[in-house]
């Protein structure tokens, strides 16, 4: 799973999750395999079984986009399962930043809130005070899929550490993709591996997220995330809490 066979790993693993009733197909008998079976995709996707297992195999790697097409609508992809299925066809060289402009890190520590920059491989760029007050997590220089997974400190802060982790690896599957050496890396960890395996895709979104700081107690603040112009594979996350909530308050006591 580190990558060498990232488009036909996808295929199969998504097949699995896939039910026979649910891809609109009558159970007959006992199924030995979870999911479709190869014969079933090939069907739904109207395409011969001997091409798809050329496909999950690796041996062909070059799908037109058509076939692209007709695979995720059997595989029941949303439309960010989609475009990563159609990357992983056609990757283009990615781009890992390693340092932010000065204008940048002006801006985030001009902000009151918690603000800090990743790149797409979850690498923390830079950050302001609060954010680093926040969390150690959100320290430049810091991995924050490292961090996720390795450091008990996370576990602590975040009540919903099996929710954020997982998100955590389907934004990194979304932006850094199999290939990246982080990936091959962290497939060390058993808890990374299992959620890596039901390969999820879902880039960062603007959502809430609990917190369980050490000092100020429980907060419950709505992340957001703003890419840097000139600079894509840069995200601004940052953090702010309901105006006069006690999250507000809260908040506040960081520094």
């Amino acid at each position: 799973m580190s990558g060498d066979n990232a488009l036909g790993d996808f295929i199969k693993g998504r097949r699995g999750r896939i039910g026979a009733a649910q891809a609109g197909l009558t159970p007959i008998g006992r199924r030995r395999v979870p999911g479709l079976r190869r014969d079933e995709l090939a069907q739904l996707a109207g395409v011969s079984t001997n091409y798809l297992i050329r496909l999950e195999q690796g041996i062909d790697r070059n799908p037109s986009g058509q076939v692209l097409r007709a695979l995720a609508g059997a595989l029941h992809l949303d439309a960010d399962e989609s475009a990563h299925l159609f990357a992983l066809a056609a990757p283009a060289p990615g781009v890992t930043a390693t340092t932010v402009s000065d204008d940048v890190q002006q801006l985030i520590d001009s902000w009151a809130q918690p603000a800090y920059v990743r790149n797409r491989r979850l690498d923390v760029l830079a950050a302001n005070k609060t954010a680093m007050a926040l969390s150690p997590l959100y320290t430049p220089g810091r991995s924050l899929v490292r961090g996720m997974f390795l450091d008990p400190a996370a576990r602590a802060l975040f009540p919903d550490w099996a929710q954020i982790a997982a998100q955590t690896v389907a934004a990194l599957r979304a932006e850094a993709g199999p290939q990246d050496p982080i990936v091959t890396e962290m497939l060390a960890d058993p808890a990374f591996r299992e959620m890596w395996e039901r390969h999820d895709v879902r880039p960062t979104r603007d959502e809430l997220k609990r917190f369980d700081h050490p000092v100020v107690g429980p907060l419950a603040l709505r992340r957001q995330s703003l890419v840097v112009a000139g600079a894509p594979e840069q995200v601004i996350i940052t953090y702010q809490a309901a105006p006069g909530s006690p999250d507000a308050d809260a908040l506040g006591r960081l520094l």
